[in-house]
């Protein structure tokens, strides 16, 4: 059985992507990482997603150093407090290279257990706005970090890595719901979209933290399930209009 190692955010995206993978019968690695971004929940729920989905691995790791190093760059690891996530797509949302940060850890593992596959969550939606989520940028990725293990590549020591994205498919984030929906069932609705670590509401008399319901990425999320034909029962702290979130 091929092996697969899956960066897993514990976001929608990510969970729906081993969803895939587990379904085209890959042997499944997840990878989490802590970067020093505002909400630590979806690190949580990645750790519920790779049990659920029974990863033979999951690693969860802390490069919360990269916290100092980007600085002001970009609103998602900024924690001065004054911070608004927008509604819709800014580029203060744009995490620099932080996509092939990720790959590039990811990839070191996979050539140290001969993994073949390397996947990330990043769909035809996501190219638009996200210049480390194009499949030219995948494509890049790929032949960058071959010719890093080339000579062992040659020698038979290291297998060639294949780096995959939803988007290298065609698949929208719509697509990506359907699928993992499938494969997880109610448990899509335990992964976290939201940029922040959760706001607290009270639900059948308990407080709970559920997601805002208004930065761009719960905007995404909601709007994913309703292309997808999906009832969404994920918790928001605020309800949005259905008529202005647009429809595929």
């Amino acid at each position: 059985m091929a092996k697969a190692v899956c960066i897993l955010s514990g976001g929608l995206d990510s969970a729906c992507t081993l969803a895939y993978l587990k379904e085209q019968g890959y042997e499944l690695y997840a990878i989490t990482f802590y970067y020093g971004q505002k909400s630590r929940m979806e690190v949580e729920r990645a750790r519920m997603v790779a049990e659920y989905t029974g990863v033979r691995d999951h690693r969860v790791v802390d490069i919360g150093f990269m916290k100092s190093l980007y600085r002001d760059s970009n609103l998602l690891t900024r924690d001065d407090g004054s911070d608004t996530i927008p509604s819709r797509f800014d580029y203060s949302i744009v995490v620099p290279v932080r996509n092939a940060v990720f790959l590039s850890i990811a990839g070191a593992w996979a050539f140290s257990i001969d993994a073949t596959l390397v996947a990330y969550g990043a769909h035809t939606d996501d190219e638009k706005n996200y210049p480390d989520c194009r499949v030219e940028f995948v494509k890049r990725m790929e032949d960058t970090l071959n010719l890093a293990e080339m000579d062992g590549i040659e020698q038979g020591l290291r297998k060639r890595l294949r780096i995959w994205s939803p988007a290298v498919d065609g698949l929208s984030k719509a697509d990506l719901v359907r699928i993992g929906y499938r494969v997880l069932g109610d448990k899509i609705f335990e992964t976290w979209s939201c940029y922040t670590n959760g706001v607290e509401v009270k639900v059948d008399g308990k407080r709970i933290y559920s997601h805002c319901g208004s930065c761009e990425s719960c905007i995404n999320r909601i709007g994913s399930f309703k292309i997808a034909g999906i009832e969404d029962k994920t918790i928001y702290a605020r309800t949005i209009s259905l008529n202005k979130i647009p429809q595929g």
